[in-house]
């Protein structure tokens, strides 16, 4: 182990306190993606489904079946 001096106590209870703060957040952020797919899933069963699944939509077309046209500035 290397010498760390006078303030090894210290500079150990920074890196454990650090390494439980970032193996916290890391547990609740899979927690929280378990939370979110088991309600997607819940409203995909219900009949709800994402915007993003549905087909693309229609390109803007007027009236004559033409693109309208850009406007010059």
């Amino acid at each position: 182990m290397p010498d760390l001096g006078p303030h090894a106590i210290f500079i150990l209870a920074a890196y454990g306190v650090t390494f439980v703060a970032v193996a916290a957040l890391a547990a609740a952020i899979v927690e929280d993606d378990r939370k979110q797919r088991r309600l997607l899933s819940d409203l995909e069963r219900r009949g709800i489904r994402r915007r993003s699944a549905s087909s693309p939509a229609k390109p803007n077309v007027s009236k004559a079946g033409k693109p309208p046209r850009k406007r010059r500035p």
